[in-house]
């Protein structure tokens, strides 16, 4: 059955993202140094991260908020206006971090959208998407941009009613088995996982290995021979 719809994430899929978030979280650890060694004050951040999902969603001001708070819980009083402008620095900076490509996205775009009609499915402050977006050059190769705030089973089922497609005529493709693989299994479509160096803690999870609708590469440009042997 050929596929219809091939939906993309967006950050660590097209382009670089968490070498930024993890740049920013050694910044911070750094910083908390005179109160907390490194991996007390890590542990603490994923925690509070974990915490403040439901209140702030995904992205960098989440983030940057959540390292304020890190810094309130370990430091106590210690805490400085000369921290907390540091933290809030680093944060504007994570937020204006470059938009780099991985190698062949763009040719590997162009042989998809031969294939499907392309989709980008990402999560996280609409804002920062939009602008990362607008930098990556990549806006005019999707027929449709779906900026959510979570990645669950009932998102897809909605994507496949907007755009007119079947569960089984559409691919999903990204680095998160959390967000990207697991949700578009349950909602009936295929899933290709494209595993990054680095990958955030709240994303990772068990890859469904024995899932007849499930592959694993090691970069995106295997996901068109893929739809053409689903096809």
């Amino acid at each position: 059955m050929p596929i219809d719809l091939i939906c993309l994430d967006a950050d660590d899929t097209l382009w670089h993202n968490m070498r930024h978030f993890n740049a920013t979280e050694d910044a911070l650890l750094a910083m908390l140094q005179p109160f907390a060694d490194a991996h007390v004050a890590r542990d603490a951040l994923n925690a509070c991260e974990a915490r403040n999902l439901r209140l702030y969603g995904y992205g960098a001001k989440g983030f940057t908020l959540s390292m304020i708070e890190t810094a309130v819980e370990l430091a106590g009083e210690a805490v400085s206006r000369d921290l907390v402008a540091a933290i809030l620095k680093a944060g504007q900076e994570l937020l204006a971090h470059p938009v780099i490509l991985f190698e062949g996205v763009e040719d590997t775009l162009a042989a998809l959208a031969a294939r499907g009609r392309l989709v980008l499915v990402t999560k996280g402050d609409l804002l920062h998407q939009e602008a990362k977006l607008a930098a990556s050059g990549l806006g005019d190769r999707f027929s449709g941009i779906e900026i959510v705030s979570d990645k669950k089973a009932d998102t897809f089922r909605r994507l496949f009613s907007t755009y007119g497609v079947a569960p089984e005529r559409t691919v999903m493709a990204g680095d998160s088995i959390r967000s990207d693989i697991l949700p578009a299994l349950e909602a009936g479509a295929w899933a290709a996982y494209i595993p990054q160096e680095g990958a955030w803690i709240h994303e990772q999870g068990n890859a469904p290995e024995t899932h007849p609708r499930f592959r694993q590469f090691d970069a995106l440009a295997e996901l068109p021979g893929w739809i053409d042997r689903i096809g």
